[in-house]
């Protein structure tokens, strides 16, 4: 019978092939929290394989890493051999104690959770008053947005500011890869990725899609199992998206959100 939290067939694993443009951004994604990071005790929920939990233990006073896929989770237990702890369990029932972390962080993968305001609401009860919750999400406000297979519902900056706020957040938002400074094969597939999009007919699996990068972003990088400082052209800081407002711009959003006192 197929595990039904396994997530390695759409997860972001080590040694997957990707477009540099992935590759950057995965390092973006951990460089911008690890400024939140210093010093602070750190939970980061659906962290996947985990790929940023070295670099921010190396600034935090202390890193739990969570996912509820065991299957994804293996990589990093084997990659970090006990460095870093890492625990299994739901993102929406966390079996954590209230006021236990500073900074909680979920990249890319709210929008596969079933009910994200029980996510926002644990994320709320874990944060000491004044902790930050700091989310990444693919824009589905894009003209040319393709939802990831197993996704359930996206947010964009007027649906997760509106998320937030009901749990007594005060939201900033960010936005990563402005879409109007890409590579020229890339704006030339905008349009045909949207009408592919809309006949159904973009790639489900990865090494389908691994194709299409290659065919869009031209040569192909691999991730890395673990983020390291001092990685070339980071891109930071990101630019300041208003919230709102729906973001046309940019491939990613990024979230800053603080509980309230």
């Amino acid at each position: 019978m197929p595990n039904a939290h396994d997530f390695t067939g759409i997860t972001e694993l080590a040694g997957d092939p990707a477009s540099r443009e992935q590759v950057d951004r995965l390092h973006r994604r951990y460089y911008w929290a690890g400024d939140y990071a210093r010093g602070k005790d750190v939970l980061e929920v659906a962290c996947g394989a985990g790929q940023g939990l070295g670099y921010l233990q190396q600034m935090a006073r202390s890193v739990c890493g969570a996912d509820l896929s065991e299957p994804v989770l293996a990589g990093a237990r084997r990659h970090y051999a006990g460095r870093v702890d890492l625990r299994c369990f739901d993102a929406q029932e966390m079996p954590l104690a209230d006021a236990s972390f500073d900074v909680v962080l979920m990249f890319e993968a709210l929008y596969y959770l079933p009910d994200a305001s029980r996510f926002v609401r644990e994320a709320r009860r874990v944060l000491r008053p004044g902790g930050v919750l700091l989310i990444s999400s693919a824009n589905k406000d894009l003209y040319e947005f393709t939802p990831s297979p197993q996704s359930v519902r996206y947010y964009g900056v007027v649906e997760l500011g509106a998320l937030l706020a009901e749990s007594g957040f005060a939201a900033r938002f960010f936005g990563d890869t402005d879409v109007t400074a890409v590579s020229w094969r890339q704006r030339v597939t905008r349009p045909l990725k949207k009408l592919a999009t809309a006949a159904n007919l973009m790639p489900k699996n990865k090494a389908l899609k691994a194709m299409l990068k290659r065919v869009v972003f031209g040569p192909i990088d691999r991730l890395p199992a673990e983020v390291a400082p001092g990685y070339p052209d980071p891109g930071l800081p990101l630019a300041t998206v208003p919230a709102g407002a729906a973001d046309r711009r940019h491939k990613v959003i990024y979230c800053e959100a603080t509980r309230a006192t």
